[in-house]
C-alpha cells in the first residue's frame, strides 16, 4: 500500500515568521470581536494568547485555524494567504480544540488511524507514525482502550497525538488545559516545550490560566477584541513599577485619593482593595500605614504576576472582577 506523501509545499525557514496578521478585525452583527489586531509569530516558539472570555481569543483562533474567513485585514501562514491558500495552510497545520475532538466509542488506535486517513496516510507509513505518537505521549499501554474510559489528561494526550500525526509545522491549541488538574496542566506544558525543543514545532495556544501563560516564550494580551500588549512574560512583568501593594480598607475611594495627594502615586481600586505599584514596596508599607493610622485593615506585598500585568494594562482582573 502507498505511504503518506506530504504535498510539495515550501517549509518555513527559521528567519521567516510562520504567521503574520495585519489589521485584522471581525464583527458579529452589532459586536466587534476583533479590533485592528496586528502581530507575528516566529518559527519554533510557543506563543500564547492571554485574555478573558469575550476578549477575542476564540474568534482569532477560528480565523487562524481556517474555520472562519477574516472580514477585514490579512492573515498569512507559511507564506500563504489563509483564504486563497487554504489547502496549503491546512496540510501544515495541526489543531487541538478546547473540547476533545475524539470518537469516544473508538479506541485510541482507531482514532489515530481514522485521522491519518483524512490526510491520505496509509500502510506502513501510517502504522509507524501511530506507534511513534503512542510512544511520544506515553499511550502504548492504552492503545486498545476506548477513549470513553480515559481520564481527561489522557484524552488530551490522544488529542495532541492526533493533531501531530501528520507532522504539522504549526500546532494550534484552544484552551488546552480545560478540565485538567494542576499536575496534568504542567505535564501538558512540558510536552509542548519538549516538542518545541526536539522538533522545532511552533505552538500557538489560547489561555486564561496564568501558570500556563507564564511558560510561553511570548504572550499576546487580549482584552475587548484588542491586542493590548505583546512580549515575553518576564518583560511584561517588568512594566509594573516595582512591587504590588494591596491595602484593605472600609473606605477605598478615600484612601486612594489620600495616597495620590500625599505620595503622588497612582493608586487604583480593585475588589475594594487599593493597589499601588512601587519599588522597594516593603519600605513603603511602613510609610503607608503610618501616614493613615487606623484606616488600613490589612496590607499585602507581592512581586508582579501576569495577573498584575493584566490589571495594569486593562484596569480589571482577568476573570472580569
Amino acid at each position: 500500500m502507498p505511504g503518506f506523501e506530504t504535498p510539495d509545499f515550501p517549509r518555513t525557514t527559521m528567519d521567516q515568521p510562520i504567521l503574520t496578521i495585519r489589521n485584522l478585525s471581525h464583527r458579529y452583527r452589532d459586536r466587534d470581536a476583533l479590533r485592528d489586531v496586528t502581530f507575528q509569530v516566529n518559527k519554533g516558539e510557543v506563543f500564547g494568547l492571554l485574555g478573558p472570555n469575550g476578549s477575542g481569543k476564540t474568534t482569532l483562533f477560528r480565523i487562524v485555524s481556517t474555520l472562519l474567513r477574516p472580514v477585514t485585514g490579512s492573515v498569512t501562514m507559511f507564506g500563504h494567504d489563509i483564504v486563497g491558500g487554504r489547502d496549503a495552510v491546512r496540510h501544515q497545520l495541526g489543531v487541538v480544540f478546547q473540547s476533545p475532538a475524539l470518537d469516544k466509542k473508538l479506541s485510541v488506535y482507531e482514532n489515530l488511524r481514522h485521522h491519518g486517513h483524512l490526510y491520505n496516510m496509509t500502510g506502513m507509513m501510517l502504522e509507524s507514525r501511530i506507534q511513534e505518537m503512542l510512544e511520544r505521549f506515553a499511550l502504548t499501554d492504552r492503545t486498545r482502550d476506548r477513549v470513553e474510559t480515559l481520564s481527561g489528561g489522557l484524552r488530551r494526550r490522544v488529542d495532541l497525538a492526533k493533531g501531530l500525526l501528520h507532522k504539522p509545522e504549526l500546532l494550534l491549541l484552544d484552551e488546552p488545559s480545560t478540565g485538567l488538574d494542576p499536575l496534568a496542566r504542567r505535564e501538558l506544558t512540558d510536552y509542548l516545550l519538549d516538542l518545541r525543543d526536539r522538533d522545532g514545532l511552533t505552538v500557538i495556544l489560547t489561555t486564561h490560566l496564568m501558570d500556563e501563560a507564564d511558560r510561553c516564550d511570548r504572550l499576546g494580551v487580549m482584552d475587548d477584541g484588542r491586542l493590548v500588549a505583546i512580549d515575553s512574560p518576564s518583560r511584561l512583568k517588568e512594566q509594573i513599577g516595582g512591587d504590588v501593594i494591596s491595602a484593605e480598607t472600609s473606605q477605598p475611594e478615600q484612601l486612594r485619593d489620600q495616597i495620590r495627594q500625599k505620595f503622588g502615586l497612582e493608586a487604583t481600586i480593585l475588589n475594594n482593595q487599593v493597589r499601588v505599584e512601587r519599588e522597594r514596596g516593603h519600605q513603603f508599607i511602613t510609610d503607608l500605614v503610618e501616614a493613615f493610622p487606623g484606616q488600613i485593615d490589612a496590607v499585602s506585598l507581592g512581586k508582579p504576576t501576569l495577573e498584575d500585568v493584566f490589571i495594569h494594562l486593562t484596569g480589571h482582573r482577568l476573570d472580569g472582577g
